[in-house]
């Protein structure tokens, strides 16, 4: 072992690539079927753990692994690491998200020309002797329109591969100005023109609230009848219920699956249908990707060793010195401040501003500009945002991110404001630290207020009125739902003014909708941060 060295382990099976590039750099165990109790002892004797999703990295064995600097997870998903704990141990996590986007994308070609061709139909029928040629006539994607619901890495790659198949490419993301889809030659269009005008309709988008079951039974009645569905993405956005009626009702001519709800998908009657192809979860399987995955996590893990800048961080990097005492505590407050802008606009970010005023503006406030676009992206991505990668996201996606400074302040010793600003609205809310650490919204949209930020806020814009308050505190409390503070702000009497009740749980769809009725509420949303 040479001294000067790290010691790196890796406990999962990568690619040779990326073992012989941490072969170069440090030095290096594999030890790909060692147990829990296995690593446990000997944890401590390493710098870096590299893993996939075999080896679980618990509470334990980070507490264990006093030299540890570095996870590095060969692959998207970091489930299987204690990140919490890592970051409190000051232990950076490190993933390889990009490192599949080709393989999917290519796999959901492979699926949609599948489909289009009943190639699997006609393969099981010659292995069993048959040459019944008339039964598999498929349909050129020439010309065909192919509708993309999610315009990330993975989707304006299938885009772009679509493209050059001919096929008319229209595409539908909230997050991507229609510049970046037009590069692919793609067309930006919304959500509805997807379902009704595609031939062929694949979906990359991450599974969380807003996209479960986001193409259901009220999704396939408006498409045009023999439309084919891919998914390659994630199991739960596509119904599988209202899939299985619209096949067998002929609305859907045909389906390609790559990932269900379940997995394996035991029992589900989609599997019984010959208009289905269905692979096992398999879009980042190719030698290929795998190999991508090892470089590029051996890469990040060795130059964070080397306490060098890295791409793919899960948690958040080290405060520069000079600054740590008045930047840190508006790190944590601007990402709440971008997770509440980013729930209370709709349309698509075009650009962000933050504004600095009082001594922080003399200041380099980066960190906390990186920290409101991980807030705005915690939102819409399922990808693990942080403050090297935030920047470059919204690069991506051609959202101008701009500061602006000013030491001159009134009452306050420091303020920082988010103006966040779409196709279609724009927001702006500001915030500070009284005292040490206590984090204060003070004002959204013109309106001052002092807010406590709280897990679940109710903001409303109303006209200000007698009964208002008692008229949503009652539903709220025949609800059973607490109400922990409120605060209001107006400009004057009787006229606008917005309303921020802190609640000790989340307010359901139908009560927001019955707030949304009573006479002076212009909307009611609730945020969660």
């Amino acid at each position: 072992m040479d001294p000067n060295y790290p010691n790196i382990l890796v406990a999962d099976s990568i690619s040779e690539e990326g073992i012989e590039r941490l072969q170069k750099d440090a030095n290096l165990d594999v030890l790909t079927n060692i147990t829990k109790d296995e690593l446990l002892e000997i944890i401590d004797r390493y710098d870096a753990l590299v893993v996939r999703s075999r080896t679980k990295v618990t509470k334990d064995i980070i507490n264990r692994g006093k030299r540890l600097k570095v996870i590095g997870r060969a692959g998207v998903g970091v489930d299987n690491i204690d990140v919490e704990t890592a970051t409190a141990k000051g232990i950076i996590v490190i993933n390889a998200p990009e490192g599949n986007t080709i393989s999917a994308a290519e796999h959901t070609i492979a699926m949609l020309l599948s489909l289009a061709r009943k190639i699997p139909l006609a393969n099981s029928s010659v292995k069993k002797g048959e040459w019944k040629k008339s039964d598999f006539i498929g349909i050129e994607v020439r010309e065909k329109v192919i509708g993309i619901i999610g315009f990330g890495r993975i989707g304006s790659y299938v885009a772009k591969m679509a493209h050059g198949l001919g096929m008319n490419v229209i595409a539908y993301d909230p997050y991507v100005v229609p510049a970046n889809i037009e590069k692919t030659g793609g067309l930006k269009v919304d959500f509805d023109t997807v379902l009704k005008d595609s031939d062929f309709i694949t979906v990359h988008v991450p599974l969380n609230k807003k996209t479960t079951g986001l193409i259901g039974e009220n999704e396939f009645r408006k498409m045009k009848k023999g439309v084919r569905i891919i998914n390659c993405a994630r199991g739960g956005i596509i119904d599988e219920t209202a899939l299985y009626k619209a096949i067998k009702n002929g609305i859907v001519a045909g389906a390609a699956l790559d990932v269900f709800v379940n997995e394996p998908p035991k029992n589900n009657p989609l599997l019984d249908l010959d208009e289905v192809v269905v692979t096992p979860h398999l879009a980042a399987s190719t030698i290929e990707a795998q190999k991508n995955v090892a470089i590029i996590i051996a890469n990040q893990v060795l130059a964070a060793l080397k306490n060098e800048p890295v791409m793919n961080a899960v948690n958040m990097p080290v405060i520069p010195k000079d600054a740590i005492v008045v930047i840190r505590p508006y790190i944590p407050l601007s990402e709440k401040l971008g997770k509440i802008a980013s729930q209370l606009v709709n349309g698509t970010i075009l650009r962000v501003k933050m504004i600095y005023k009082g001594d922080i503006a003399g200041y380099n406030t980066e960190y906390i500009t990186k920290s409101a676009l991980v807030g705005i992206f915690s939102n819409i991505l399922n990808e693990h945002v942080n403050l090297i990668n935030a920047p470059v996201i919204a690069n991506n996606r051609g959202i101008n991110i701009s500061e602006e400074k000013s030491k001159d302040i009134e009452d306050l010793t420091n303020s920082i404001t988010i103006e966040v600003e779409t196709d279609s609205m724009k927001k702006v809310l500001i915030g500070t630290i009284f005292g040490k650490s206590e984090e204060r919204i003070i004002g959204i949209d013109g309106f001052k207020i002092n807010v406590i930020p709280s897990k679940y806020m109710l903001i409303s814009n109303h006209t200000d009125r007698p009964s208002i308050v008692g008229k949503i505190g009652k539903l709220l409390g025949d609800e059973d739902i607490n109400i922990a503070a409120m605060e209001l702000g107006r400009k004057k009497p009787r006229g606008e003014a917005i309303m921020v009740l802190s609640v000790d749980s989340p307010v359901p769809d139908h009560i927001l909708e019955e707030i949304r009725k009573i006479e002076g509420i212009h909307d009611a949303i609730l945020v969660s941060i």
